[in-house]
């Protein structure tokens, strides 16, 4: 079903034909809120972390939800992916930096309709503020209690390249094709019916990058908005999760972007690095279990270097960590990606969702 959008700089008040609209406020307790999301100075809801979400219910035949971009760049802008009664229905290209109103049409004669609007992009590409709603019966929607996971990872956990539906290959800005919707985690989580929370970075590795040697993972990871630069620290208290899933290494293993000047790997700093960064992890969810991911990407004789090393993680935090869950390894099977600069598509996220689901399910009913 297409989606169908109407987008309007946003003026003192709105109307609908003969209907008054309501609005509602971002910290009304009619709307939820999801992912890596924080309230800035004006009590917007600022959609940080790929996949981050707002969820409400509203009656009638359409309703406005208020957005404004935040990204970089002068001419940067970014992504919302649009799902109404659980279909998902595209995506808004955000690039208006006002208070924007984009009209969202139900598509059915419901009485009433669940919304949910999901960063599609991610840090890199600053973030999406929420400010609000206008409809007739703007409710909460019913979220009942879940298991929660947390998907750390990078380009690949974020769903960049992955959606040529629109733009192809090629053309655009560099980040036109990302759609973390259709993540293999958000994929994922949605299949073992959990919550989850992306903290996915293009580009960075567990200890060094794919185009810098800092900062990696470890050094943004506390950061709300996943940035080394942000004072803004990210409250822990908001997600505790009951899995914590790791995807970190295609990028450590690069051969890197041509251009800046690269060590040759060192498997040992790779090694203890992670090892510390578990350590961190653990002091802010003491009982989580953590699930190292091998990369679908990485082939060949890096693939086994990385199994290797995830094998000896394993084995060393079992006896540094003592008394924590054992942590568990989960092998993608190697792909050729079919998706831009050498990434996964949407159908390759599809494969990995359905190679991970049942491991995560098992891992989940477990605990």
């Amino acid at each position: 079903m297409k989606l169908i959008i109407i987008a309007a700089i946003l003026p003192l008040f709105v109307s609908c034909h003969h209907e008054k609209l309501v609005t509602v406020l971002p910290s009304s307790k009619a709307i939820g809120h999801y992912g890596r999301t924080v309230f800035d100075k004006d009590n917007n809801i600022v959609l940080i972390g790929s996949a981050s979400y707002v969820e409400f219910n509203f009656t009638g035949d359409s309703c406005r939800i208020i957005l404004k971009n935040i990204a970089p760049g002068a001419d940067d802008y970014n992504y919302v992916s649009i799902e109404v009664d659980n279909q998902y229905r595209g995506r808004i290209k955000v690039a208006e930096r006002v208070r924007t109103a984009y009209t969202i049409k139900a598509g059915s004669n419901s009485s009433s309709h669940l919304l949910r609007i999901f960063r599609a992009t991610e840090p890199h590409n600053g973030a999406v503020v929420f400010a609000g709603a206008l409809g007739t019966g703007i409710t909460a929607a019913e979220h009942p209690v879940k298991k929660k996971i947390e998907f750390i990872g990078n380009s690949i956990t974020a769903a960049m390249a992955a959606d040529l539906t629109e733009i192809p290959c090629g053309q655009g800005k560099w980040y036109d094709q990302h759609n973390a919707y259709y993540s293999y985690a958000s994929r994922t989580a949605r299949a073992v019916g959990a919550d989850f929370l992306i903290s996915a970075v293009s580009g960075i590795g567990i200890y060094r990058n794919w185009n810098s040697l800092a900062p990696a993972m470890p050094q943004v990871y506390e950061s709300a908005y996943l940035e080394i630069d942000s004072m803004q620290r990210w409250d822990f208290s908001q997600y505790t999760p009951d899995v914590v899933s790791i995807n970190l290494g295609t990028n450590d293993l690069s051969d890197g972007d041509g251009k800046t000047p690269r060590p040759p790997f060192d498997s040992t700093t790779y090694t203890n690095t992670y090892i510390k960064f578990i350590g961190n992890i653990y002091q802010h969810y003491p009982t989580t279990q953590i699930v190292l991911l091998t990369s679908p990407m990485v082939n060949g004789p890096k693939s086994s270097l990385l199994m290797t090393m995830l094998e000896r993680v394993q084995s060393r935090c079992r006896e540094i960590y003592p008394g924590k869950k054992g942590i568990q390894i989960f092998r993608f099977q190697p792909m050729e990606p079919k998706g831009c600069s050498y990434h996964p598509n949407l159908k390759d996220h599809e494969i990995m969702a359905k190679q991970l689901e049942p491991f995560m399910r098992s891992v989940l009913d477990n605990l």
